[in-house]
C-alpha cells in the first residue's frame, strides 16, 4: 500500500505541475532575507528545490545555498531538475549542521506541516547566526470554488471524519500560520526580533488536468489514493468531468500568501 505520509511517490508530478507555481512565493521569500553575495542560506523543506535555487541566485557562486528535505526521492528530482545545487536529506527538528553555520534560513510552505512548529523553529534559529534572518511562508487564503469542489468530491468517496485527521496529520499548524497575528506572535516567542510580516496575492494559470494533479500530490489526495485502490482511476476520471463541466479551461487560481521575517539576536 503507498504510504500517503510521504512525498515519494508524487515527486515527479509535483516537480512538474506544483514547483513552477512556488517560484515566484520563492523569490519573494528569499528576498525578504536579503542574502548578500556569497552569504550562507539554509532552505527548510526545500521539496525539489524551488527556494534553493532562488537563494542560490541571489548568493551568487560565491556563496552558498543548501536544501534539506525529508523526502530523499523529492530531493533526487530536485537534483535533476537543478543540476549543481546542493541539497541534504535532513528533518528540521535534527538539522545536522553546526551552531551558527548560516547568514539567513528560509522555510517555504513547510512550517505548518511540522509535527511540532516550536521545536522546528528551535533548530532553524540554532543554525542561524546572531544578526542573521529568517523567513517563512503559508498559504493565507480562504476556501474558494475551485477548492470547494474538489473538497466534495473527496467527501463523496470518504469520510469527513477521517480526512479530519489526515488535515491535522499532514498539516497540524495550518490556522496559525494562516493568521497573521499569530505568525507574529510565533516568532516573537521563539526569541527573534524585528518581527515583520506581509500577505501577497498569486494568480496562477493552470490547466484543469494540471491543477488536479497537483491536488492529487498533495496530503489529500495521496491519501484518497491509498483508500480507493482499484477504484483511484474512476475517482480521477470523475473529477475531471466534474471540474470540466463547472470551470473554464485553463484555470485562473487566485492563492494568497502570508510571509514573516525576523532577526536572531
Amino acid at each position: 500500500m503507498i504510504d500517503w505520509r510521504s512525498y515519494d511517490d508524487v515527486a515527479e508530478v509535483y516537480e512538474r505541475v506544483s514547483a513552477p507555481k512556488f517560484y515566484a512565493p520563492a523569490r519573494d521569500l528569499v528576498s525578504l532575507v536579503d542574502p548578500a553575495t556569497g552569504a550562507r542560506v539554509l532552505d527548510v523543506g526545500t521539496g525539489t528545490g524551488v527556494a534553493t535555487e532562488a537563494a542560490a541566485a541571489a548568493v551568487g557562486e560565491s556563496g552558498v545555498a543548501i536544501g534539506a528535505d525529508l523526502s530523499v526521492e523529492m530531493l533526487r528530482v530536485g537534483a535533476r531538475a537543478r543540476p549543481g545545487r546542493r541539497f541534504v536529506a535532513a528533518s528540521a527538528v535534527d538539522l545536522p549542521f553546526a551552531d551558527t553555520t548560516f547568514d539567513a534560513v528560509v522555510a517555504n510552505f513547510v512550517v505548518s506541516h511540522f509535527p511540532s512548529y516550536k521545536t522546528g523553529l528551535f533548530d532553524m534559529i540554532r543554525v542561524l547566526r546572531p544578526g542573521g534572518r529568517l523567513a517563512m511562508s503559508s498559504w493565507s487564503d480562504e476556501q474558494d470554488e475551485l477548492q470547494k469542489v474538489w473538497g466534495e468530491l473527496v467527501e463523496s468517496v470518504v469520510q469527513h471524519e477521517l480526512l479530519e485527521g489526515v488535515w491535522k496529520e499532514s498539516a497540524p499548524w495550518h490556522d496559525r500560520f494562516r493568521d497573521r497575528e499569530l505568525l507574529e506572535e510565533t516568532l516573537l516567542d521563539a526569541g527573534l526580533r524585528h518581527v515583520r510580516t506581509e500577505k501577497k496575492e498569486y494568480r496562477f494559470i493552470s490547466s484543469i488536468d494540471d491543477y488536479l494533479a497537483g491536488l492529487e500530490s498533495f496530503a489529500t489526495g495521496r491519501f484518497v489514493r491509498s483508500m480507493l485502490g482499484d477504484g483511484w482511476e474512476a475517482f480521477r476520471r470523475r473529477s475531471r468531468q466534474v471540474f470540466a463541466e463547472r470551470f473554464p479551461d485553463p484555470l485562473n487560481d487566485f492563492r494568497d500568501v502570508l510571509f514573516g521575517v525576523a532577526t536572531k539576536p
